[in-house]
């Protein structure tokens, strides 16, 4: 199971999403969590370096490096990270005079796939290459939506620029699910864009929604996920319930 955390839009609660699904599965699992974005902020949160030394998925996507050696260890037990951290970025250049760049992550996993149950990728946001290789490589992707009419807008750009690049991508990703994220619902906006949201894309949207919550923010700081960090907090119980819903709907479609 490949799944890809994605979203034209940032600040959405990608990477949270991302990071706290690994650590939910990685209870029961074999994880690994791919950082596809320069900021490198998915495996920060983690406690791996942002900016990892020696070999980093830098190497692995341009010079064709093995994954494995690319692995970092967290203190998360099942839980492993591939992270490349800003020189992905510059990487760009060179990834994209490849010969079909968009499967490089996806040819790259092939020797590891076998020592997981459950591969997460954070995409950066928007549709750039490091999101096609991403997706390249998924074989579902979860996209998070904020109570935002903004967020809403980018929603709908984001499926139109999937369409748009769909035989340039050469990806069977589907969508798995859209997550509602940093949600309140005692403001108007957020009942508003939630009911816009589920009346648009119906079945496609996950029953769980994410809370706003401090706690979340604060994880990172101490490179920890919610459960390590405060393992009773709202954000901790959301993404429990998203983790159970994403396995549900992953073995109704055949998936695992």
């Amino acid at each position: 199971m490949i799944l890809a955390f994605t979203n034209v839009k940032g600040g959405v609660g990608k990477t949270t999403s991302a990071v706290n699904l690994a650590a939910v599965l990685a209870r029961e699992l074999d994880v690994l969590l791919v950082d596809l974005d320069p900021q490198g902020s998915a495996a920060y949160s983690l406690g791996v370096p942002s900016e990892p030394a020696g070999d980093s998925l830098t190497e692995v996507l341009v010079d064709a490096r093995p994954l494995a050696e690319a692995l970092w260890e967290t203190p998360i037990r099942g839980l492993d990270v591939a992270a490349g951290g800003i020189a992905l970025s510059s990487a760009q250049i060179a990834l994209a005079r490849r010969k079909d760049p968009t499967a490089l992550l996806r040819r790259a996993l092939v020797p590891v796939r076998k020592h997981y149950d459950f591969i997460i990728i954070d995409c950066p946001p928007g549709l750039g290459l490091l999101s096609l290789i991403g997706l390249g490589a998924a074989r579902c992707f979860v996209v998070p939506v904020t109570p935002q009419y903004l967020a809403l807008e980018a929603l709908e750009r984001f499926f139109g620029g999937l369409e748009r690049l769909d035989g340039e991508l050469r990806s069977e990703a589907r969508l798995l699910g859209i997550l509602l994220t940093m949600i309140d619902h005692r403001t108007k906006v957020t009942e508003d864009v939630c009911r816009q949201v589920r009346k648009r894309h119906g079945g496609r949207v996950f029953g769980t929604e994410i809370p706003i919550n401090v706690r979340l923010a604060q994880a990172p700081e101490y490179g920890s996920s919610i459960f390590d960090f405060e393992s009773w907090a709202p954000g901790a119980l959301a993404y429990s319930r998203l983790g159970a819903e994403i396995l549900r709907r992953a073995r109704r479609q055949g998936l695992i």
